[in-house]
């Protein structure tokens, strides 16, 4: 990182880099058909913590990405994780009508249009990812790599066991296995993006991806937490939902304290498998501080 480098200086950049690359590769609100291009630009550009292109540029700053690459790789992967609260929030899944302290898709629009925006944002990070300004062995990596973590085997599955696990037991194993799909795979993805198009080498990719592993099962825990902890306002989406839809988290499963020590402890191995790369890593290790610590 560069000398001068200040943690929220760095997330506001970025975070701005994320919201010009959506405004430039979403279609306008103009566009036919203008209802739903005005409704997938709603889900997309609602705000949020942006976590998953911050990824993608902290992970990108490791080697020599471009930065045009990067920036495609962040529109892509952020147009997956909106498609997925879109549908998400459905009344046929989790029947939500807040996101981001507003209304949901499904209820600013209509439930019809909610369903086929999540469709058109779900193929358009891809169109996007096609379209990227680098070579074509980098541009099917990346492909590659959000589609696996955005399908069955995935981020769709990790919502199928949700489905299935709702008023049901699951053991500590099923918990976290569900959670690495549903949750981790995306952030284990947008890593990866930023580790592709800054073209690391294997064993650098490998302690990438023990950083993203760590890191995504922390960012559950703390959801699962705050979901217990919070209120709606501090949320920006309805509170307590896990328990009234009796859904199994970390915190009815192992209680408030042991969750609280475990994402603490998950925190600490994501902060050691990056260092390796020593100051090139600030981003990153200020990310996974950041995903631990949100909401005290």
């Amino acid at each position: 990182m560069s000398p001068d480098y200040q943690f929220q200086d760095w997330v506001q950049s970025h975070s701005a880099r994320t919201e010009a690359a959506l405004d430039s590769l979403l279609d306008s609100a103009q566009t036919t058909p203008s209802r739903l291009h005005e409704a997938m630009r709603y889900a997309a550009q609602g705000g949020g913590k942006r976590i998953r292109p911050l990824l993608v540029y902290a992970a990108g700053s490791l080697g020599n990405a471009q930065a045009e690459v990067l920036d495609a790789a962040a529109a892509a992967i952020e147009c997956i994780h909106a498609y997925s609260l879109v549908h998400d929030d459905l009344p046929c899944m989790d029947d939500d009508d807040l996101r981001r302290g507003r209304p949901t898709v499904h209820k600013a629009f209509d439930e019809a249009t909610a369903l086929l925006v999540g469709d058109a944002l779900q193929t358009r990070a891809f169109e996007i990812l096609a379209q990227a300004p680098c070579d074509a062995g980098t541009r099917l990596r990346m492909i590659t790599a959000l589609a696996a973590a955005s399908g069955s085997r995935g981020m769709a599955g990790g919502q199928a066991i949700d489905l299935e696990s709702v008023g049901k037991k699951l053991d500590l194993a099923g918990l976290k296995q569900m959670h690495a799909l549903k949750t981790g795979a995306l952030l284990f993805c947008a890593v990866e993006l930023g580790g592709i198009a800054a073209h690391l080498n294997q064993a650098q990719m490998i302690q990438l991806q023990n950083y993203s592993a760590a890191l995504g099962l922390a960012f559950q825990i703390v959801d699962d937490v705050l979901d217990a902890t919070a209120d709606s306002q501090t949320l920006g989406k309805t509170a307590g939902k896990d328990a009234a839809n009796a859904k199994p988290t970390y915190v009815t499963l192992m209680g408030l304290d042991y969750a609280q020590k475990q994402a603490q402890e998950l925190q600490v191995a994501a902060l050691a498998s990056l260092d390796h790369f020593g100051n090139q890593a600030q981003a990153l290790k200020d990310l996974a501080l950041l995903v631990v610590n949100r909401g005290k």
